[in-house]
């Protein structure tokens, strides 16, 4: 699908998001193992969350979906049944790799997969510690999906991640709930605790420590009602709007703000963004408020080191961000970015000079040069959402229309994206 975007007057307008995806995989797979029925408000509506409703389903969990509210009558810890079919996460990283942590316990064998594009992205980081739990489990070239996962009983380890990642993270700690004793996971960096949140509302036993988390094993998880907050990755795609376009000033309401996230509101303050944070509460353990952004001249800056793990998904929004800025913006320590839905760096780049925007490019990240302009393109969004919706966001500011194509690749994450950028635009 073709997208024809044309330069933006300015954004104005009061907007609420749909559910954090993160959070809605976590909460979904949890209340899938959880005993009794939960209800899930404000469920992410993008793809990849379905297709982890789609697993859970696959596996002998009742699901129900009424718009936004998700039941899911869990079947507790040692409830799943064998699927009759390969199970299919479609573009989903989050839903293979975390999911898997919780397959590697079950007294069946599984399969899962996804479509091409996941195909294509490495599994090694859960494959190495899966295995050091003894869980019995392979992949495509000992590297890609599918994944054949047989039964196995698992031990606890200690176990140091050689990256830092979320999602392997999580799936060490699923994994931990059927350990033989007490689990834990080291992180070299601080990542999003959405986990042991999530593990905490359904009464999972934890010990977090700074970058330190032990996990106890066979908790008894109970079925809980939750509200997903608005996703703050899928606001960055906003706040970068009216950042570029003169005059624009915009709402975002019920965003979720939880600390190992809101490094991007940090960052975007640092280089001299115009941002308010309101009406700040906690539902669920999960901060949530209110964000008010005004266009700004912003300086630019410098991502690296732990700072890149934490605004990894916003990476590419930020890049286009930092051509608009008065200095640049430098990205170092991303060479995870090489693997995700596509080369996000390699991506990146390729618009960027769409657009006549000067990029230099490293093995590990990107050098965009400040004070540049966006001229009127043919863009690609390689399949990829947030490449698609970054590059959208760049159209707004360009000196005629622009055409996206595969534009559609944006409704992984965020089906409604383009309707309100119409709507606020």
């Amino acid at each position: 699908m073709d997208e024809r975007i044309s330069p933006a007057g300015r954004l104005a307008g009061t907007l609420r998001l749909p559910g954090d995806k993160s959070i809605s995989h976590r909460y979904a797979m949890l209340a899938g193992i959880a005993e009794g029925r939960s209800v899930l408000h404000n469920y992410s509506t993008g793809a990849d969350c379905a297709s982890t409703l789609g697993t859970l389903r696959a596996l002998g969990i009742r699901v129900a979906r009424e718009g936004t509210d998700v039941t899911i009558s869990g079947c507790g810890l040692d409830g799943l049944t064998q699927s009759r079919e390969m199970l299919d996460a479609g573009n989903s990283g989050s839903t293979i790799r975390m999911l898997s942590g919780i397959l590697a316990a079950q007294p069946f064998p599984t399969q899962i997969t996804g479509d091409e594009s996941l195909s294509r992205r490495p599994m090694g980081r859960i494959l190495h510690p899966l295995e050091l739990m003894g869980a019995c489990i392979s992949a495509r070239d000992g590297r890609y999906p599918p994944l054949a996962i047989g039964p196995a009983r698992l031990h606890a380890i200690d176990y140091t991640l050689p990256v830092a990642s979320a999602q392997v993270k999580t799936c060490v700690l699923f994994a931990g709930l059927y350990a033989d004793g007490t689990t834990t996971v080291r992180e070299p960096a601080r990542t999003r605790d959405h986990t042991e949140v999530a593990l905490r509302e359904f009464g999972a036993q934890l010990d977090v420590r700074p970058k330190v988390i032990a996990i106890e094993p066979r908790p008894r998880l109970l079925a809980r009602e939750l509200t997903v907050p608005g996703d703050l990755s899928s606001a960055a795609f906003f706040l970068v709007a009216a950042l570029l376009v003169p005059g624009s000033r915009v709402v975002i309401e019920g965003v979720g703000l939880n600390p190992t996230r809101s490094a991007l509101l940090d960052f975007l303050v640092s280089m001299g963004a115009g941002i308010q944070v309101r009406n700040l509460t906690v539902h669920g353990g999960e901060p949530v408020g209110d964000i008010e952004v005004a266009y700004s001249r912003v300086r630019g800056g410098v991502i690296e080191g732990n700072l890149t793990a934490e605004v990894i998904d916003e990476i590419p929004v930020l890049a286009v961000l930092g051509a608009a800025s008065a200095e640049g913006l430098v990205v170092r320590d991303a060479a995870e970015l090489r693997v995700k839905e596509t080369d996000r760096i390699a991506t990146v780049a390729d618009n960027l000079r769409r657009m006549g925007i000067e990029v230099e490019v490293s093995a590990d990240g990107l050098s965009v040069p400040g004070g540049q302009r966006f001229h009127a393109a043919e863009l690609e969004s390689f399949g990829d959402h947030r490449i698609a919706m970054a590059f959208a966001v760049a159209a707004l500011a360009a000196d005629g229309e622009s055409v996206l194509h595969g534009a559609e690749a944006a409704g992984v994450s965020f089906p409604e994206f383009f309707s309100l950028l119409k709507n606020c635009g």
